[in-house]
């Protein structure tokens, strides 16, 4: 999947998913940050997305046979304009 940046509706998502991935299901997820929590979650942070990646990042969670249990957009690094939108 290859995160390109359309003019658009461009974002940063975290994305939380059941279970403890460790670091080589980057790869997976195509070198996106993932960070595994002590609650046996794991969160997966794409930056610079836009919805039709979103949908492909959300279609490899569930190849990969993962329970999604949520997706949250993040404001970017500088915007404040996102500010209280989720």
């Amino acid at each position: 999947m290859t995160h390109t940046r359309p003019t658009g509706d461009i974002n940063r998502y975290e994305i939380r998913v059941r279970g403890r991935l460790d670091a080589r299901w980057s790869a997976w997820f195509d070198g996106l940050e993932l960070t595994p929590l002590p609650d046996g979650t794991t969160v997966i942070v794409a930056e610079a997305v836009d919805q039709a990646a979103l949908h492909g990042l959300l279609r490899q969670v569930r190849d990969a046979g993962l329970s999604l249990i949520s997706v949250a957009r993040l404001d970017a690094v500088g915007d404040s304009s996102h500010q209280g939108d989720a």
